[in-house]
């Protein structure tokens, strides 16, 4: 039965299916293991931030946490609190700045921590009173912007804890057209009053993608099953064919 040009056409068939399944769960397993190499990133080699980043962009996941550099100068009376903020496990304040690059680009700059906010408070207003346009070389690590905060409709506080660059350029004054960063930077050096901002390397993800692993495995399944699935339709042909000879010899 089985050598019958029907049943050996049909096993090609099933042949070819069951390789294109297993192309499939190979894809599949390849991406797996991709998903699970770990790729080394030189974050701690402090780069220019227009190589890192760019404004009015997104921010790719090689640039989140690699240390950059950039030149230009503060934005006095930019200047936001940001509460809720841990440092070394302990909860407090964040000074996040407006900067402004030589390349009239702005960017959100997180100046250091503060235990209290009457702290934090009293540097910003140092903060404030700082000449305009005095040249600066900033250096710090360069992370996502997070996402805005929705208002509380049953609350009238004005306090932000969250540092969302798209946020922060509604309060800061003067600010028009210009380019943005999405994300903000970690200042290097905290400014006079405020403790630095604790920064650490990035952690690497080195866990495996199992979702994939599983396809792989079902794809193998389903290659098995077309084989399986010819066999047994030879195997029924033939017992029909056993049954339809025997009720021709009853007959007779």
């Amino acid at each position: 039965m089985m050598l019958r040009p029907r049943w050996v056409l049909a096993l090609l068939l099933a042949l070819g299916i069951a390789a294109a399944f297993a192309l499939l769960g190979h894809w599949q397993l390849e991406r797996a293991i991709e998903s699970g190499v770990v790729v080394e990133r030189a974050t701690e080699q402090v780069k220019p931030l227009a190589e890192v980043a760019q404004p009015d962009g997104t921010v790719t996941q090689i640039a989140t946490g690699q240390m950059v550099t950039t030149k230009g100068s503060w934005v006095p009376g930019d200047e936001q609190l940001i509460t809720t903020r841990l440092n070394g496990g302990i909860d407090g304040f964040w000074v996040v700045s407006h900067f402004q690059t030589d390349a009239a680009t702005s960017i959100a700059v997180a100046r250091g921590w503060a235990p209290d906010q009457a702290t934090a408070q009293s540097v910003i207003e140092v903060l404030e009173k700082e000449p305009a346009n005095a040249p600066v070389a900033l250096n710090g690590r360069f992370l996502t912007g997070e996402a805005p905060e929705l208002p509380d409709p049953e609350g009238d506080s004005m306090e932000m804890t969250k540092v969302a660059p798209s946020a922060l350029i509604n309060l800061w004054a003067d600010f028009s057209d210009e380019s943005v960063y999405s994300g903000y930077i970690v200042d290097s050096e905290a400014a006079a009053g405020l403790d630095l901002i604790d920064s650490p390397v990035p952690e690497v993800d080195q866990s495996l993608n199992w979702l994939n692993i599983f396809y792989a495995i079902e794809w193998v399944v389903f290659a098995g099953f077309a084989v399986f699935l010819w066999y047994r339709l030879v195997r029924d042909a033939l017992e029909r064919e056993i049954e339809d000879a025997e009720a021709l010899t009853a007959g007779a």
